[in-house]
């Protein structure tokens, strides 16, 4: 076994952790890592049956479970390539998806499948239900036989035992692939991301060697959606890696499930977007610091600091009361939300990745972590930032190292773009970098918006200072007519807390436009705003689909 190599990592931590759980469903089963082992074995029979051969494509599409999971280990220890989906895809994208990646098999969620045309996927052979493995579809009369004496088939197979020395993973080499992972296509058609198996596992080292109070045994709350990168990379392929005990969600991660789920699991790790920790601080924290003997004593300087303890420790409470780290990723942290973390001493950090690096591009320890950075340049990669002077003039971020995809499956135009001809990876990100390897992100390359005399406006700086308002849920400056505009969606909820009706809006985000204009330079003033009823439509990463609204 090669601790080298990512299946060797997996087999081992199968191996030393045998007899301990590695997965519960919401409400449902728990799978020890002995069943994870035999489940895998099981499926291997079912893809041999099948015709499955090296290198053919196998989607999976449903919400996060452990049977989705094990879909994904079987594929790769079989040797066939991995096509993950989103389960909040529309039909249309799924379909494409599915066809595109030239898949030969199928695992989903009945839901799903049931509103798929079979037509959209002339080259599924085999469809398998992720709720209990059954045969949804099969074009082979030799696997349907097989399944149909699959109950006698397992019984003699296994009728000694299935024990620890009968699972053997064949060995992965670097440059094979081994996901096709497609982009959320916030700007267009989706892009499959070929991941090789030195991403899988330059991104599983690094998380073991730099979160070491992670152990084998330890819960973990699984609310990301794991078929995307970040998801998957720290919520299961390390933790499955460490040994640990992965809890999913089942739900969507309001305040109040996450709290019932944080008090029975107790997790010391916990992986967030930006939504969830800002919805946390913004609803159950501030609010309780802005009333009464709190409002008074936070402004007794000896006192804040056994304000701000209480408040640290209510909070970790929250959290379970265990936790060491909170990994923010995916998006900005809203400044005022960072800055009052700051203030308390919570133990959270941001990282910074993309799904055509598996994700990981920079992370640093909350002890170390720079405020308004996006964390330190990881292991085995390096990042340059394109512009003469990178600490202090913005750039497009550059990046290349073990964690870099292959390419765009089926699409060599794009990778092209993608790649520089030095081969670097060109990540659309505009920001500077430190002389300690620490990397500020100021916004996208395509968002950019050119202002009338030539200046660079970052419309997400802009956006960061509308949303700092608690009357206001989601903002997106605009430029129309070479003047920006600010289109806002309204907290109503909090709005109606503070008495504010329909009639007080227009004055109350007059005042709050004004306060923003007074922190921006003139070129990039607001001239204007326009109050939605409706959120913005949202990838399932929850990043708005800014294309639909520029």
């Amino acid at each position: 076994m090669n601790q080298n190599t990512f299946l060797g990592l997996i087999e081992q931590s199968i191996r030393n952790h045998w007899e301990m759980p590695a997965m519960t469903d919401f409400q449902g089963k728990t799978f020890y890592y002995k069943d994870f082992a035999r489940e895998i074995d099981q499926l291997h029979d079912y893809f041999r049956t099948a015709g499955i051969q090296r290198g053919d494509k196998i989607s999976i599409c449903g919400k996060n479970s452990a049977r989705w999971v094990i879909s994904f280990f079987a594929t790769l220890s079989y040797g066939a390539v991995a096509v993950s989906i989103l389960h909040e895809f529309d039909k249309a994208s799924v379909q494409f998806i599915v066809d595109h990646s030239d898949s030969k098999m199928l695992f989903v969620d009945d839901t799903i499948w049931n509103e798929i045309d079979e037509k959209t996927i002339p080259k599924v052979e085999t469809v398998f239900s992720l709720e209990n493995y059954l045969l949804l579809k099969s074009s082979s009369d030799e696997l349907k036989q097989f399944d149909a004496d699959t109950p006698d088939y397992f019984d003699k197979k296994y009728g000694k035992g299935f024990f620890v020395n009968d699972i053997v993973f064949r060995t992965d080499k670097p440059e094979e692939l081994a996901v096709i992972n497609y982009t959320s296509g916030t700007t267009n058609s989706p892009k499959g991301v070929m991941l090789p198996y030195r991403s899988l596992w330059s991104n599983t080292r690094f998380a073991i060697d730099n979160l070491p109070f992670i152990e084998s045994g330890d819960k973990i709350v699984c609310m990301l959606p794991i078929a995307h990168a970040y998801g998957l990379a720290f919520e299961i392929l390390n933790t499955i890696s460490l040994g640990c005990h992965i809890h999913f969600l089942g739900k969507t991660p309001s305040p109040q499930v996450l709290l019932e789920m944080f008090s029975k699991v107790k997790p010391k790790l916990v992986l967030a977007v930006p939504l969830i920790i800002e919805k946390i601080v913004n609803r159950s924290v501030l609010p309780k610091l802005q009333q009464g003997a709190a409002k008074t004593l936070v402004k007794v300087p000896l006192l804040n600091s056994v304000v701000y303890s209480k408040v640290r420790a209510s909070m970790i409470k929250f959290f379970g009361g265990e936790l060491v780290e909170v990994v923010i990723g995916g998006a900005a942290l809203n400044p005022d939300v960072e800055k009052f973390l700051r203030k308390i001493r919570f133990p959270y950090t941001v990282g910074y990745g993309m799904t055509e690096c598996g994700p990981l591009i920079s992370y640093a320890y909350w002890t170390k972590y720079k405020e308004r950075s996006s964390g330190k340049v990881v292991d085995r990669m390096e990042v340059k930032v394109d512009s003469g002077d990178p600490q202090n003039i913005v750039g497009e971020i550059l990046t290349r190292g073990s964690n870099v995809m292959l390419g765009y499956y089926k699409n060599e135009e794009a990778t092209k773009q993608t790649f520089t001809e030095d081969g670097w990876l060109k990540t659309g990100d505009l920001g500077t970098i430190d002389s300690d390897d620490f990397i500020f992100i100021k916004g996208r390359n395509k968002n950019m918006i050119l202002g009338s005399s030539g200046q660079n406006i970052y419309p997400e700086e802009i956006e960061e200072k509308i949303n700092s308002s608690p009357f206001v849920k989601e903002s997106l400056a605009i430029s129309e007519d070479q003047k920006i505009i600010a289109l806002l969606v309204p907290d109503k909820d909090i709005l109606k807390e503070n008495g504010f009706t329909d009639q007080d809006m227009n004055t109350l985000f007059q005042q709050v436009i004004a306060e923003v204009n007074s922190q921006l330079p003139s070129y990039s003033k607001i001239t204007s705003f326009r109050i939605r009823e409706e959120e913005f439509e949202k990838t399932p990463k929850r990043s708005i689909r800014r294309f639909k609204y520029v």
